[in-house]
């Protein structure tokens, strides 16, 4: 679907809707996309499930989701978007609204059986259903629109690398491989990332970061010489687009949409075994990418107007 900028004439009409964002989380991706549909005149309020003060959320966090989500969908929404397959059918139970889904894309990718089940339960009654990259819509049989994650362009951009690292406090001298999540998630596989980065040369250093403000995630990109992703499987993710944004070199397994987005991508690279990485990380270091000029057409603008199309669908009949 072609992207076009709204009118002030469509933004004016769009004042009178009024969508219920229901998610379990809320991630950066996720917010930007109701920060982009609120600029665009859609009124939204976003409903999460909610966080015990200790453990993990259960039965009854659910159960305070369903009665919130009713009770918010019935207060005036025209319709409800559920992000994420697992709130799909509780979404769904309300009786009032269309409800539209969009699946991230772990529901249907990862090893968790009863999840796979449980979203496409929910595709398959939702009133319209939209995927983020061409790898997940393989995986769906139900009609869908393809809507990809935008990219902040304006955040994630190419910054001096001497710049960046005197911001983050990298030393100069070293080729930084930035791993951009806790080390203690299994699936991310940090053990995979290590064994990879020391069989490279002494002078290169595996930075992991994760748990910073997501504003300084750009100086973090940017002072690396590449960014590797050693996951067992992958929803996406968005940082091989942000890292692209920013011409830092991807390396990665093959996960998610990372082969979607670094298709003709130079200077980076989807690898499917451990020597493979080793083999394309040595080959990148010490140069740029051009991924900016493949994510420049993934903004989200462009993510903001075709999820208004949906909505316009979905409401007209």
């Amino acid at each position: 679907m072609a992207a076009t900028e709204p009118t002030a004439a469509t933004v004016e009409r769009e004042t009178d809707l009024r969508v219920l964002q229901v998610a379990t989380t809320e991630r950066s991706f996720f917010t930007q996309q109701v920060e982009a549909l609120e600029a665009r005149g859609v009124s939204c309020t976003t409903v999460t499930v909610p966080h015990p003060d200790e453990g993990s959320r259960g039965p009854l966090e659910y159960a305070r989701f369903y009665a919130e989500t009713v009770r918010e969908a019935v207060a005036g929404h025209d319709l409800v978007h559920a992000n994420y397959g697992l709130v799909g059918p509780l979404a769904l139970a309300q009786p009032v609204r269309p409800v539209v889904l969009t699946l991230w894309g772990s529901e249907l990718l990862s090893d968790r059986g009863w999840l796979d089940r449980w979203s496409r339960v929910a595709a398959r009654h939702s009133d319209a259903v939209v995927v983020p990259s061409q790898r997940l819509a393989a995986e769906l049989d139900e009609s869908h629109d393809l809507v990809p994650f935008g990219v902040d362009t304006e955040r994630f951009r190419p910054i001096d690398r001497a710049r960046a690292r005197e911001r983050v406090g990298w030393v100069p001298d070293r080729r930084h491989v930035l791993f951009p999540y806790d080390p203690t998630r299994p699936v991310k596989n940090f053990p995979r990332a290590e064994r990879v980065v020391g069989r490279l040369p002494d002078d290169v250093v595996l930075q992991t970061v994760s748990g910073v403000a997501y504003d300084e995630m750009p100086y973090y990109m940017n002072a690396s010489d590449a960014l590797l992703v050693a996951s067992d499987y992958e929803s996406g993710p968005m940082v091989v687009k942000e890292a692209a944004a920013c011409n830092v070199p991807v390396v990665s397994t093959d996960v998610g949409f990372v082969a979607e987005v670094l298709d003709g991508v130079s200077n980076s690279a989807v690898a499917r075994s451990e020597s493979a990485l080793v083999d394309a990380l040595s080959t990148v270091l010490g140069r740029r990418s051009d991924g900016r000029s493949t994510v420049d057409t993934l903004g989200v603008d462009q993510m903001a107007e075709q999820l208004l199309g949906t909505y316009r669908r979905v409401l007209t009949g």
